[in-house]
């Protein structure tokens, strides 16, 4: 049963996909943060959405009631997005929503079928998770694919990973098994500020998706919110001696460690293995 509801035609030729759901895959909202920014500057008009009623336990995840400018009652449901648009270089339709509670199989075959229909040239999933890394550091993003062409073509990792998996990680298999090519980037967020939204880590995965579609971006707001964040940080965390050695004692081990500002890419590897099995 196809429950892709689509509220105009695709204008798009080969997009590429981007995807990001909020909730365990989405730290500090970097990826849910990230997929907003491409939605708004590169992928701003409606293109379906996906039929919530069989994805999600609504007393898990509850639909929200508002008034509308008539003041009459609305209720807006949890579900999932498509937005689309002709991006920085390549068109884009970005996927965006609350990861579901149910029936992730059929979920998933949903989003494959877009894909296939949009004849997608790639689909980049985007997720951010809790390490410990100072707030002080450029957000590192890791790229992983489980494709070797696609590992020759984008030069990413290939991922290790065995243990819990979230709805990214069913997806993934998803399209591979589709011979869809993908990619997956997680960013690190500071684990001792779990709660604050990290435009750095949205920043972070912009640029990377920047880089994988080769177009240049221009991101001066989430810069300018990168460094209000960093500065608030700091200032929340100038009282707390506790906080301020611990931090300090990462900025020393990355320092020791890499000799650059940025972990390499293997240590974050294991930083996204070791938050995925925790879970």
């Amino acid at each position: 049963m196809d429950h892709v509801r689509w509220a105009n035609r695709p204008q798009v030729r080969r997009p590429i996909v981007i995807v990001a759901f909020e909730g365990w895959n989405d730290a500090g909202d970097g990826a849910s943060g990230a997929a907003r920014w491409i939605a708004q500057h590169w992928a701003p008009d409606s293109l379906a959405t996906i039929d919530p009623e069989e994805f999600y336990d609504f007393t898990a995840t509850r639909p929200e009631v508002r008034l509308d400018d008539n003041r009459h009652r609305v209720i807006d449901w949890p579900g999932v997005t498509l937005m689309q648009g002709h991006g920085a270089g390549p068109d884009v339709v970005v996927v965006l929503g609350v990861e579901p509670q149910l029936r992730w199989q059929t979920f998933c075959t949903q989003i494959v079928g877009v894909a296939q229909k949009l004849n997608a040239q790639l689909v980049i999933t985007m997720g951010a998770l809790l390490a410990d890394i100072p707030h002080t550091r450029a957000t590192s993003v890791v790229a992983t694919s489980d494709q070797q062409q696609v590992i020759n073509r984008l030069g990413v990792q290939h991922s290790g990973y065995e243990g819990p998996t979230g709805i990214i990680g069913v997806l993934n298999q998803a399209l591979m098994r589709a011979d869809i090519s993908c990619v997956s980037l997680w960013a690190a967020v500071p684990a001792y500020i779990p709660a604050a939204p990290s435009p750095k880590a949205a920043l972070a995965l912009v640029q990377r998706c920047a880089d994988l579609m080769s177009v240049s971006v221009i991101t001066t707001d989430l810069e300018i919110a990168s460094a209000a964040y960093e500065r608030q940080v700091n200032e929340a965390m100038e009282e707390d001696e506790d906080i301020r050695t611990y931090i300090h004692e990462l900025e020393e081990r990355y320092t020791a460690t890499e000799e650059i500002e940025v972990p390499r890419p293997d240590l974050l590897v294991e930083e996204v293995e070791r938050f995925l099995r925790d879970q």
